[in-house]
This record gives C-alpha cells, structure tokens and sequence, in this order.
C-alpha cells in the first residue's frame, strides 16, 4: 500500500513590544502616534512570510484499492503475433492509475459468441468484453448489459456519428455501448479493368468486366432492398419492433425485376467473397462484394491494381438507387453486474480511446470509429479505412439486433437461389416478393 504523508508543521508566533525606560522616578515614556504606527508596520512585514512558509497542513493518505477484472475477447487481440492488442492497453490503463491495483483474467470469445455466452452465466462472465452490435437484445434482454450514463454517455454521442450511437442503444432508449470500429462492406475492384468513374455505377461496371456478388447471402441480397426503399424495422433507419420488415413496395418490385435482369447477364457472378476471390485470380472475375476481412486476400491476386469503392448505384426503371450495405459495429461493454463498475467503466472507454483505436488500426488493420480519427490523415492515407468509414457513415444501413431480424436470413437465401435459378420471373417476381416479405416477418417455427 502506498501512502503519501505530508508532514504537519507547528509555527507559534512571537509577540513583540516597545518598551522604554526612564529616570529614577521611573517615569514611563510612550511612543508617539506615528512611531507606534511604524512598528506596527515593521511587525506585519516581518510576519506575512511566516505565515505564507507556515500554513498548516492535514496529513493526507491515498489508500490504493485491489480490483480483479475479467476481460473477454477475440484471440486475435491476445495473440503475441497480433502485438497483444487488449493485454497491451489493460496494462497501460493499470500504470496510468495508481489508485487501483487490478488483476486482470482474460478469456476468448469473438465477438458473435459474448451475445450468448454472457447470458448463460451472468455472475461467471466478463466484467469488460468487446461484442457486435448485432447482439444488443441479447444482452440487454437477459440483463446482462450495464447502461452507459452521465459524462459517458455525452462523450460518446457527441465523438461518434449518428449510425454508430444508434447500433448501441437500445429501444429503451439506454446507451450500451463504446463503439471501437465498424463493420460493413464495399467494393473490391481490378483498377486494369474499370475506371473511377466506372465503378460508381453497377450497370458501367457490366459493361466492362465480370462482377460477383452474392445474391443467394442476405447479406449481400439486402442492399438491394434498403437501396430501393425497404424498412427494416421502422422508416428512417429507426429501429421501431411492431413495424417489423416491409420489402414489397413498388420500389422494391422494381428492384427485384432489375435483379431478374442482373441473374441472367452474362458479366455477373453470383458467387461468396472467398469463392470470388478464386475466380478474380483465375480471371473470370474482376470486381467483388466483401469487407476488411478479404483485403489480404485481393491484394494477392491483384497487388497495384487493387482498387476499392463504395457499393455502386443501380438504375432501376430509369432511377438510380444508391445500394446500401448492412452496417453494424463492434463496441466495449461492461457487465450489469460488475463489482467495480466504476473501474470497468473507465477501462471500456479506454479501449475505445483514440489511442486504443489508432493501435487497434497499427496492429490489425481495424477501421476506427472516432470522428477525430476519420478526419487523420495517416488514417484516411488506408483506402479501405476510408471507403468502410465513408460507407457506414453515408449509405450504411443500420443493421437491426432485435431478434426478429434472424428470420430474414432464410428466406433471403432462398430469394436469392430462386433469382439465380430463373425459378423468379417478371412475371410472377410480385407474388414471390409478397411471399418474401410473409416469410421475412415469420418465425417459422
């Protein structure tokens, strides 16, 4: 224990007096008026600087306090090879608070699995843990999930965008979350075969070379709903339970005849990233739909000519419809139950610092989520840090968490195999897309 003990000093003050001495009738001779005065000004001047060099002052004691910390995360932050990303920070937020004497225990969870693990076992799971922002109800319905409030919460709505600051409320209204990175995908494109101006538009890009997307992937499926219109939940990107899903508008008709259209030209692939990726370096592909997971990967097979771009736009009965891709986040939590809720709050908002972030981007190519950082010039020097940031932040679609959103990735898939297939016409596309939209608002159970 380390105390800092500040001694007392004791100052006693001398009194001082004039005094003269007379004849043998011991008469007594006082000073005059102003020669009195003179010594009393002689007397304050020589005691204000005791008084200054004396005050008196308390002993103090700084008690520092043991805390033990269980902290969840992907192995990949860990990992001595990845630089240690988590342990790294834990360690610097421990130094850089002598008040509190923390042991930390690490366990290994991705980011997916915190959503059920940590409802299982609520008093045996993490204090502090990274999750997707696609979990929130699971947390926050089980309990598990402490609030974010006061000077927090304020920080964080002011130093995040909008679409980040929604992924982590909840609709209650509660923040739950400090967003670390975001998580989306874009475009991934041979620069030897289309041009800037090319890949701003799907319908150029056909024109000039193979594209793969996977349309039989919600994932990749959905950007053509929430580009031609469709709901999620609420208008607005507004998460609102009882609207639930709506993606038979007229609009999104027409989106469906376009994507009849797009399965039959003969410059499309419907094929996943991994498998795209094979044919882009065999050559049969030249553009693709992924995320920061495939960049390694392309800039094998195209090196230089690697280029990278937002979702293109469609024209779509003479309209052109900006596709907008899913956009979710990755965010620090900290548990309801935590027994130093003061200490992981403080940690959460570490890691989700600028200099967590920043070191997060160094070691492992994370895309930040700070505003201060998107405006970095080092930062927006990373073509894919800057196409994911500007994604998300301009024609990203909030991905719903409630749980009812999981009913959608079934029947997407299925859509999505039937377009590939031919089984959806322009004849019968606005019966299969009522259908869809029943079975998007199903359990099926």
């Amino acid at each position: 224990m380390k105390k800092k003990i500040i001694s007392m000093l004791l100052v006693t003050s001398m009194s001082l007096g004039l005094m003269a001495c007379g004849s043998s009738e011991e008469a007594v001779q006082t000073t005059t008026n102003s020669e009195a005065a003179t010594a009393k000004e002689k007397i304050k001047q020589e005691e204000e600087p005791a008084k200054q060099e004396t005050t008196e002052q308390t002993a103090e004691v700084q008690e520092v306090r043991d805390v033990k910390l269980t902290i969840w995360s992907p192995s990949e932050d860990q990992d001595p090879e990845n630089g240690e990303w988590i342990v790294t920070l834990c360690n610097q937020f421990n130094e850089a608070h002598p008040e509190w004497n923390i042991t930390y225990e690490f366990g290994v969870h991705s980011e997916s699995e915190v959503k059920k693990a940590l409802p299982q076992d609520i008093e045996a799971g993490a204090d502090v843990f990274i999750y997707g922002s696609t979990g929130l109800e699971n947390l926050c319905s089980a309990g598990a999930i402490a609030e974010i409030g006061g000077s927090y919460a304020e920080m964080i709505k002011n130093d995040y965008s909008e679409t980040l600051v929604q992924l982590c409320t909840y609709e209650d209204g509660g923040l739950y979350g400090f967003p670390m990175t975001t998580d989306s995908y874009f475009m991934y494109y041979d620069k030897s075969v289309f041009s800037e101006e090319d890949v701003k538009c799907l319908d150029t890009m056909l024109e000039k070379g193979n594209v793969a997307i996977a349309l039989s992937n919600g994932f990749y499926l959905g950007a053509f709903f929430t580009g031609s219109g469709a709901d999620f939940f609420g208008p607005d990107d507004q998460f609102v339970r009882a609207d639930g899903i709506v993606l038979n508008k007229d609009s999104n008709l027409a989106m469906v005849n376009y994507l009849v259209d797009l399965a039959t030209n003969t410059n499309f692939t419907n094929a996943e990233p991994a498998d795209a990726v094979s044919m882009m370096q065999e050559g049969s592909v030249n553009a693709l739909w992924s995320g920061t997971w495939s960049a390694a990967d392309v800039k094998t097979v195209l090196g230089d000519n690697m280029g990278v771009a937002p979702l293109p736009t469609a024209m779509v009965d003479g309209e052109e419809m900006a596709l907008r891709p899913y956009a979710s986040a990755k965010a620090i939590g900290v548990k309801s139950t935590c027994e130093n809720p003061d200490v992981a709050m403080a940690l959460a908002a570490y890691l989700s610092s600028e200099e967590a972030q920043r070191l997060h981007f160094e070691l492992r190519g994370y895309v930040p989520s700070l505003k201060s950082l998107m405006n970095d010039a080092q930062i927006q020097a990373d073509p894919i840090v800057a196409v994911d940031s500007w994604s998300n932040e301009n024609i990203g679609y909030p991905r719903p968490y409630f749980a009812e959103f999981s009913y959608f990735w079934t029947p997407a898939q299925t859509f999505g195999e039937e377009l590939r297939d031919g089984v959806i016409t322009k004849e019968n596309a606005k019966a299969k897309l009522d259908e869809l939209n029943v079975a998007v608002n199903t359990s099926g159970t």
